[in-house]
Formats: structure tokens, C-alpha cells, sequence
């Protein structure tokens, strides 16, 4: 529980792994909240997480694939992605910010990519 501000976190790469995305997140025992940017041309390889999630795109124009479906999503627009389905991004010509939600998946960790415990216990 508390207050935050976006602005006075310090920035940090969501998962070094596979995405270039930077900012500051927010956890709760349910759900990871975060804010963050991708450079002009850069993105998130191709990848699938236990977390379902979703991304809100506030500024710039994202490239973006879940399954076999592509689209490219502009300010106010939003991806559902379900767990454990493979999917992508890139930012286009121009920097792009985005709002994640994440449900918490006890055991795994997102900055790693990896199960923390065997799976989740």
C-alpha cells in the first residue's frame, strides 16, 4: 500500500533478457504495474510468460504480435496478452510509452524470465 510517482523512480530494464524497456514497476501481492519506455527501433524479442498481461500505449506507436495476430497500436490503445501465448514488440520510428499490468505468478520471476522456485512452489 502507498503513493508513488513515476517520474522520481529510478529507471531499470524490465527483463535484460529479451526487452529493452525501461522504467520503474509497482508490486503488489496480485499485480505489477509499471511505466516504461523503448527506444525508437527497439523492442521485446519474441517470448511467453506465465503472467497474463496487458500493455497501454500512452505515446508513440508500437508494432505488436500475440499468436499469429499483428497490429499497430498508437496512444490509447491496448494488447491482451494471455499467459503463456508468444508475443512481441517494437517500438517504431519515435520513442514509445507504455503502461504494463502483469498478475503476479507466485515463483516467477519477470525480471529474470525464469522460475524463481520449481514451478511457482
Amino acid at each position: 500500500m502507498g503513493f508513488f510517482t513515476w517520474a522520481t523512480m529510478v529507471p531499470e530494464l524490465v527483463t535484460p533478457g529479451y526487452s529493452t524497456a525501461t522504467g520503474g514497476a509497482i508490486r503488489g501481492d496480485k499485480i505489477e504495474v509499471g511505466c516504461y519506455r523503448y527506444p525508437p527501433r527497439t523492442g521485446a524479442k519474441p517470448h511467453a510468460h506465465p503472467n497474463e498481461q496487458m500493455i497501454c500505449v500512452l505515446e508513440g506507436r508500437l508494432r505488436c504480435r500475440i499468436g499469429t495476430e499483428w497490429r499497430t497500436l498508437g496512444p490509447g490503445e491496448v494488447m491482451h496478452i494471455p499467459p503463456m501465448v508468444e508475443h512481441e514488440v517494437s517500438a517504431l520510428d519515435q520513442e514509445v510509452r507504455v503502461i504494463f499490468c502483469k498478475d503476479v505468478v507466485l515463483g516467477w520471476s519477470v525480471r529474470d524470465a525464469r522460475w524463481e522456485t520449481p514451478r511457482g512452489r
